[in-house]
């Protein structure tokens, strides 16, 4: 056993063939998760690949809530972080999609939303820590490879 630790989010996959429960896995510099038993990682939840034989991930859209704990005035209280992909058709041969992420954290009655980002986790993520008040901060360890 290593020092490393493992993250587990529940959620939802949906595509023109319908939805399915999802467990999302976050550890080691990678993400991973199964889909109608395919095996996917990627170093971004945007970045999913089949681990084999199997189809790439496109027009689809991945949603899940993380617990998320945050900090004021050094009291610490849970907020949810409710995280929405959509990733776009993606043409043969194309190494990636279109990715479209939105975040939306979830605390204290206040909604702060990144709005739709482009890039990374940590992108949209950095959007919503400057919405919050001076004395707030997320807590936790950060989501390499997230």
């Amino acid at each position: 056993m290593t020092a490393e630790s493992t993250d587990s989010w529940a959620g939802w996959y949906r595509d023109r063939l319908g939805a399915e429960a999802i467990t999302i896995l976050s550890g080691g510099q990678q993400v991973r998760t199964s889909i109608r038993g395919v095996e996917y990682e990627g170093t971004e939840f945007a970045t999913l690949e089949p681990v084999g034989a199997g189809a790439v991930l496109s027009s689809c859209v991945m949603e899940w809530d993380m617990p998320m704990p945050v900090s004021t005035e050094g009291a610490v209280q849970r907020a949810t972080l409710n995280c929405l992909l959509a990733l776009g058709e993606r043409a043969s041969g194309d190494p990636l999609g279109r990715a479209e992420l939105s975040l939306t954290l979830r605390c204290g009655g206040a909604a702060y939303e990144s709005g739709i980002a482009g890039g990374g986790f940590e992108e949209a993520l950095g959007r919503i820590r400057r919405q919050l008040p001076t004395d707030t901060e997320l807590g936790g360890r950060p989501l390499v490879g997230a």
